[in-house]
């Protein structure tokens, strides 16, 4: 996370977890409007317009007076981190242990790139799943990233 990012996460942390949300990440990015400033939220039963629309209203105080980017212009978003977001967090793959998830790794494994099954377990080292074939234990310096598996029927 780079020290705008991280200094906003710092300040808007609290405020944010104080009204019942989590900050899930904090980003400071070029897009094609300018620099956006977008801070991920989430909450167990998923976030709603009207969610982001609390939180922003709570912290935008908090972030005019924080000037984050010393005068240098932004857009300041709020947001929820998405359905198919990667998960970053040792807290992601708790709150996921027993669904469905996709697996993609930087380098085949066992002739696979791509992984599917039920998320078992995350440790500093491994995650293990259990897959229509057997159970799966890969390393996690082989995956580039691990997310929900979204089905459309």
């Amino acid at each position: 996370m780079d020290g705008i990012a991280e200094k906003t996460k710092q300040a808007l942390e609290p405020i944010i977890t104080e009204l019942g949300y989590e900050v899930v990440d904090v980003e400071y990015v070029k897009k094609s409007d300018g620099m956006n400033l977008t801070v991920y939220i989430d909450i167990p039963r998923g976030v709603t317009i009207d969610d982001c629309e609390t939180v922003h209203n709570a912290v935008n105080p908090v972030i005019d007076e924080l000037n984050p980017t010393g005068d240098k212009p932004y857009i300041f978003n709020i947001s929820s981190p998405g359905l198919d977001r990667p998960f970053k967090t040792q807290r992601d793959f708790e709150r996921n242990y027993g669904k469905e998830v996709e697996i993609k790794l930087y380098a085949p494994l066992r002739g696979k790139k791509v992984y599917e099954g039920v998320l078992a377990e995350r440790t500093e080292n491994v995650v293990k799943i259990s897959t229509q074939s057997g159970d799966e234990t890969i390393e996690n310096t082989r995956i580039a990233f691990v997310r929900l598996l979204v089905k459309f029927e």
